[in-house]
């Protein structure tokens, strides 16, 4: 790192809402040659009602979230030197293989773009993508926070400090990958951001727990398994294989501790935490649409390319990983109320509530060591 950085003073530049802009890096060094006109963090304040509890009952059950806890220790991975940075892709290749069901008008619109338009169209539209993945997991790493504070067991305690780890080091390695792999970062799509306030925001400290573990996370472990399919990069690859295996961890915890505890809720707060996890349902599968690269390229509105995307079979792929998980979930925590369920029917959501759930875990597969960059694959 350059010298000049070490004494550079802190800058904070506190904002209204998240840059609308795109962010340009340059890939071609590793270290970015920095001088004080370039440090400078930008904020936007959020505040919340936050209500922690100390627990003074130190005992530590033998139970699951015990074992998710100690796995996450044993498999703990460092994003500097586990992940093959030495690897770029070539400038000539495309990131993620194209979606074969396009439309006919986007395709003639592709087409229509010179072999260097589809490269750049390809690198913008990972970047959008990825850049989403990594404000999601920056508002993942805040709630977890928020989670080890308040959270009132001992065992949920540790477990959320853990997790919050494992936020921190996927923040870092996506961060690290758009910069000097992709080179940029797009702005955050308002409705993830919606969502992010309101899970962050919100006072009830379970009420983070089923937006954070069930739909966030459920949420995350979807888009990443559906990238880890289209990915032709295998450093992208080995880096959404390594955070899939925390994320289905943390799903786990969420779901074997809000099992028990949704029981103890009135028949009220009951039917809240239901209507919040489906308004959430419907974020996630019908406004979590990145548009900017499409319209960029493909010449289309805000609405046509949302309507392009809803098309695809990466959406397709998208909705039936994200479905078949966070339902099932919401059906074994007691969250599929009769008030939700024509709802969710009305989406056509209630054919994955048959789906396996994730309380019972595959441990075999959970406890496997990690594997090595040459032993993945999509």
């Amino acid at each position: 790192m350059p010298n000049n950085l070490y004494n550079v003073a802190m800058k904070i530049t506190r904002k209204k809402g998240p840059p609308e802009d795109i962010i340009h890096f340059d890939t071609e060094y590793n270290e970015l040659n920095l001088t004080s006109k370039n440090v400078e963090d930008i904020c936007e304040i959020f505040k919340t009602p936050l209500t922690g509890a100390y627990n003074w009952d130190y005992t530590i059950a033998d139970n699951r979230i015990k074992k998710l806890y100690e796995l996450g220790k044993e498999l703990n991975w460092n994003g500097s030197i586990d992940l093959n940075w030495e690897y770029t892709h070539p400038k000539d290749e495309f990131f993620m293989q194209a979606d074969e069901d396009l439309p006919h008008e986007a395709l003639e619109a592709y087409k229509a773009l010179s072999d260097e338009e589809k490269l750049e169209f390809n690198r913008h539209d990972l970047a959008e993508l990825m850049s989403q993945f990594l404000h999601g997991e920056q508002g993942a790493l805040l709630v977890a926070s928020q989670l080890t504070s308040c959270a009132p067991t001992f065992n949920a305690k540790l477990y959320a400090a853990s997790q919050t780890f494992d936020e921190a080091r996927h923040v870092e390695v996506f961060n690290r990958y758009l910069q000097e792999k992709i080179g940029m970062h797009y702005p955050i799509n308002k409705n993830l951001k919606a969502l992010l306030d309101k899970i962050l925001t919100d006072p009830r400290w379970d009420l983070k727990f089923i937006g954070m573990q069930i739909i966030i996370e459920g949420l995350a472990l979807a888009a990443f398994q559906m990238l880890k399919q289209l990915s032709k990069d295998p450093l992208l690859t080995q880096l959404l294989h390594y955070v899939i295996r925390d994320e289905a961890r943390h799903v786990t915890f969420g779901i074997n501790y809000l099992e028990d505890f949704v029981k103890t809720l009135t028949d009220e707060e009951r039917e809240e935490r239901a209507e919040f996890a489906f308004e959430a349902c419907v974020i996630s599968r019908e406004r979590l649409i990145n548009t900017r690269a499409m319209q960029k390229y493909l010449k289309m509105s805000e609405d046509e390319a949302r309507e392009f995307t809803l098309q695809t079979s990466a959406n397709n792929t998208f909705r039936n990983f994200l479905f078949s998980r966070v339902i099932p979930n919401l059906s074994r925590i007691g969250l599929l109320t009769d008030n939700v369920r024509p709802k969710f029917d009305e989406l056509g959501l209630l054919e994955f509530e048959h789906a396996p759930d994730d309380f019972e875990c595959d441990w075999n597969e959970l406890e496997k060591p990690l594997e090595n960059f040459d032993e993945i694959s999509a």
